[in-house]
């Protein structure tokens, strides 16, 4: 009886540990994900390790700008104040997170919930000619399935909002005194 008390749970723990396997062999490889017309995740693989550029409040949302490190030095340069645009290949990515009252900050301090989207932008003269040379991306993030979906129509779905700060190369975004 105990023998088969030991095969009955080791063979449990087997299907549980195929079952489990199976869960992360299936998630959703993020970098596979591209907006309509081919601006993918993939190429800002890196991001969350990218230097930040600043943090903004919107609404119900709390956001970290991050850039890479071209854009980084081009800020630290002057741009986009200095007139100069950015270089081809500068990136960003902005995370968004709903926002919530910290548990443990001893004076109420907002923190970071459950991620929402994460938007990115590239600069490519040869690519986004059209859209200030700038291209857009914005996945949405669906928790209860850990996937990301793309929004929009492809890399120029931003370019309407952004023609705002066409005198800034079109980034809102200042780099702040550090």
């Amino acid at each position: 009886m105990k023998s088969k008390l030991r095969l009955t749970i080791a063979s449990g723990a087997v299907v549980l540990g195929v079952m489990a396997a199976g869960v992360a062999i299936s998630a959703q490889d993020k970098y596979g994900v591209k907006v309509p017309d081919g601006l993918a995740f993939a190429e800002f693989k890196g991001f969350e390790d990218w230097a930040t550029v600043a943090v903004s409040q919107t609404g119900d949302t709390i956001e970290v700008i991050l850039a890479n490190p071209a854009m980084i030095a081009a800020y630290r340069a002057g741009a986009p104040d200095n007139a100069k645009a950015f270089p081809d290949g500068s990136k960003m990515a902005k995370i968004h997170w709903t926002a919530k009252k910290s548990a443990e900050a001893p004076q109420p301090t907002t923190v970071p919930g459950a991620l929402h989207d994460i938007d990115f932008m590239v600069r490519d003269s040869k690519r986004f000619a059209e859209t200030g040379n700038w291209g857009y991306a914005q996945f949405n993030y669906a928790p209860e399935s850990d996937t990301f979906t793309p929004m929009g129509t492809g890399s120029s779905c931003g370019f309407g909002c952004h023609t705002i700060v066409a005198k800034k190369d079109y980034v809102f975004t200042a780099y702040g005194k550090r």
